[in-house]
């Protein structure tokens, strides 16, 4: 496998989460990061934890909008050439209910980031990255164990896993894939409450949720693993086998 020491990763999302996880990992590889958040002060902290992790070598970083084509663009031309690219960015809300009670409107906007803005990102990327680099997007278990009152969330993860099956074969020999995440316990999920994880986790037959940190060996993996490509790596405790 190549060794990331020396290279460069960008991270969109990495201020926090699961891509802060897969951030601090790079960089604890030797690898430089620049990370894209949609608000400032994230990324500010997120650069000042990245530091103290990284023994004072900090991270860069600067907004983006994957909402907005001219941001990604601008966000590419200021982190320069690179050599891998992590998009785990996406937003929550909106999706979740019976089909009945579906705000379909609404839910456009989850599309918006999750899959359209990953295209974005994938087609601005093709400007600055290295013609040896990867790019890694980020699903969903709910694409291959549909629950009830999911369905557009289902929908989305499909979506996600297809464009990097798409953008493997179009960006060759840029390395393409994605990771399936089960249930991580990020900033987000802990919401939730303990009761509501166990509820999902408990019949797993790893019957508890997954660490960021966890997460983020699957990302670094796919970054280093130069004859993988086309593929979707879950991370999900087993859940794909109940």
């Amino acid at each position: 496998m190549a060794k990331l020491d020396g290279a460069k990763v960008v991270v969109i999302g990495g201020a926090s989460g699961v891509g802060f996880a897969v951030a601090a990992a790079a960089m604890e590889a030797g690898a430089e990061v620049f990370v894209g958040s949609s608000q400032a002060p994230r990324i500010e902290a997120a650069a000042e934890k990245l530091g103290q992790i990284a023994n004072g070598k900090g991270a860069k970083g600067r907004t983006v909008d994957v909402k907005d084509e001219a941001s990604v663009a601008g966000f590419f031309e200021a982190a320069g050439p690179f050599d891998h690219l992590v998009f785990t960015a996406g937003d929550w809300g909106h999706m979740f209910g019976p089909t009945r009670d579906l705000d379909v409107e609404a839910s456009k906007a989850r599309m918006e980031v999750r899959f359209w803005g990953a295209a974005r990102a994938a087609k601005h990327a093709t400007r600055q990255i290295a013609k040896d680099g990867s790019i890694t997007l980020t699903g969903g278990m709910l694409a291959h164990r549909p629950m009830p009152g999911m369905p557009l969330v289902t929908a989305s993860a499909n979506t996600t896993e297809g464009l990097a099956l798409g953008l493997a074969r179009d960006l060759a020999p840029i390395r393409v894939n994605a990771v399936c995440l089960g249930l991580i316990i990020s900033e987000q999920v802990q919401t939730m409450g303990e009761a509501t994880i166990k509820g999902f986790t408990a019949n797993l037959p790893l019957p508890r949720g997954g660490t960021v940190e966890e997460a983020a060996e699957a990302y670094l993996y796919l970054m280093r693993a130069t004859y993988v490509t086309g593929q979707v790596v879950r991370v999900d405790g087993g859940g794909s086998l109940v």
